[in-house]
């Protein structure tokens, strides 16, 4: 039994585990990369068609945003998530096919008047509606014989809709241990979802470490201090603009908001409208609602069991189309506009920005984590002036951060989820967080818990018979001048098939040996034609 690290070593994105057990090979999430990366991680070490099960932790992209081009590449499998997943899978993985076509078509034009190469879209809408064919949905809590020797069971860590850790049984030679892959474990007290559940028992845990060293703090008054922020910009004749992640936390600020209407804390301004103005967070908001069931805490249940949807209040208006997104800024009362993308990349939001953020009145609202180098830092970071669509605007306007929304677990609430365990794992590896925390994260395991804790490096094999590494892994960092290595879709279809190529080799030893030499002679042939 052996499990590859291939992404989300000593960085926080790229979620991807390659598990090997009884002779199968399973994918613990697939996830893209997102932001500048520390450490080159390698690419999945076996074809496509090898991979035998993938197991999804839960839809961010950065958990599942590779899964489509695994399917472009040749996996036919099952990938096993909870229901929500799938539905939020629905949406998230089509969005990211969309943006990898535009993406392409956008610099094929450039490249076309350039006389240079034209690219390829990582995967297509088709191969992420592929994909989704390929969902086979797991109620939260029930055990799955995957193979004979291999049982899976999805239990709820409260980080997003669906989010799960994944407990894997295996039972081979006689012996049974079970290995637990904690996805990202959410915070506690968050508004919609359940806390994280904990577990009892794993022999091996794979756990997540992003605020592994950071305590959250006290715990805010979102809903007062949201309201506060509101009420001085309306007073001020201003409109609030929230930069929102369109799934997951565009649904707790709608969640608030309904609060702050419901309790007349905003004072003098009427029914105020809200915008919510993203067409992936119109349809994340219906799946949200329709999950209820499974996945939302007691507060929000006794809502819905009331009648009432906890997502939706008097002055809400959705604007779906480009012409009603535009609308908005035509309409001079003050409003709240909640608009993507979270860190203010791409989107929607960066039009509202351009006709608000020169305001003195106005007042912009950081609800998320913004990465360095993005326009959402550049902004906190007390920006004068900032480049929207080739045109300088000057910042005039309150430029604020609502604390206490994290979904993530602190350090404090990462210590008490693996504690849950009795008796104490074998080993836990550490990984999902910066560079310096999965270090420091292990450490303070091995110290203050006692547990065999171990931060592995991006391409690390541990070998579980023999207890240690089969390989440590990459320590040495991408230089800091370097570029960034790109990836070329038609060169990775080229070492696809010359995977595939080698699984038909290894499976050709028992053909005869007619069949055998006329094969290694196509091969050679092919080798002399291109050696050209």
């Amino acid at each position: 039994m052996k499990l590859t690290f291939l992404g989300a070593a000593h960085e926080v994105t790229g979620s991807c585990y390659l598990l090997e057990i009884a002779g199968h090979h399973i994918l613990i999430d697939c996830g893209s990369e997102q932001g500048k990366d520390l450490y080159e991680n390698p690419e999945i070490p076996i074809s496509a068609k090898e991979v035998d099960a993938i197991l999804l932790t839960h839809s961010h992209i950065d958990h599942a945003g590779r899964i489509p081009l695994l399917v472009k590449d040749g996996y036919a499998g099952a990938i096993y998530s909870t229901d929500a997943t799938y539905d939020l899978c629905g949406i998230m993985l089509l969005d990211s096919a969309h943006i990898q076509e535009s993406d392409a078509e956008w610099k094929n034009r450039k490249n076309q008047r350039a006389g240079k190469p034209l690219v390829e879209p990582l995967y297509t809408v088709a191969d992420a509606e592929q994909t989704l064919r390929q969902f086979h949905p797991v109620p939260y809590g029930t055990n799955l014989q995957l193979f004979d020797e291999v049982v899976i069971h999805f239990t709820d860590v409260g980080h997003l809709l669906g989010s799960a850790a994944i407990t894997i049984t295996v039972t081979e030679n006689g012996r049974t241990e079970k290995l637990v892959f904690s996805g990202d474990i959410g915070n506690t007290n968050m508004a919609i979802l359940k806390d994280p559940q904990y577990l009892k028992e794993a022999d091996y845990v794979v756990m997540e470490s992003t605020y592994g060293d950071r305590t959250h703090g006290e715990r805010v008054d979102t809903v007062g201090a949201l309201a506060d922020m509101i009420q001085r910009t309306f007073d001020r004749g201003g409109n609030v603009v929230i930069p929102c992640f369109a799934v997951g936390r565009t649904q707790e600020m709608l969640y608030d908001l309904r609060k702050v209407k419901e309790q007349n804390l905003v004072k003098g301004h009427g029914t105020w409208p809200v915008y919510m103005d993203s067409p992936l967070a119109l349809r994340a908001t219906k799946i949200v609602s329709e999950n209820y069931a499974e996945c939302f805490d007691e507060e929000a249940l006794s809502l819905v069991r009331q009648g009432i949807n906890p997502l939706e209040f008097p002055g809400l208006k959705l604007a779906e189309t480009s012409d009603e997104s535009k609308q908005i800024n035509f309409d001079e009362t003050p409003k709240v506009i909640i608009s993507a993308s979270g860190m203010c990349e791409a989107g929607r939001v960066r039009h509202h920005l351009k006709h608000n953020l020169w305001r003195a009145e106005s007042t912009v609202i950081f609800v998320g984590h913004q990465s360095n180098g993005t326009l959402g830092q550049v902004l906190l970071d007390g920006a004068d002036q900032v480049k929207l669509f080739s045109e300088t605007i000057d910042v005039r306007c309150e430029i604020t951060r609502l604390q206490g929304l994290s979904g993530h677990a602190d350090d404090k609430g990462l210590m008490k989820w693996i504690g849950a365990f009795d008796p104490k794992p074998k080993t836990v590896f550490v990984t999902h967080g910066e560079d310096a925390v999965t270090d420091f994260f292990a450490d303070r395991l091995k110290n203050e818990l006692g547990i065999h804790a171990l931060a592995p490096y991006p391409g690390a094999i541990y070998d579980f018979t023999a207890g240690q590494w089969a390989f440590e892994g990459t320590k040495e960092r991408i230089q800091k001048n370097a570029p960034q290595k790109k990836v070329n879709p038609a060169y990775r279809r080229l070492t696809n098939a010359f995977n595939r190529l080698g699984e038909i080799v290894r499976k050709s030893e028992g053909l005869s040996n007619n069949l055998i030499s006329k094969f290694a002679e196509q091969i050679e042939a092919l080798c002399k034609k291109w050696e050209k």
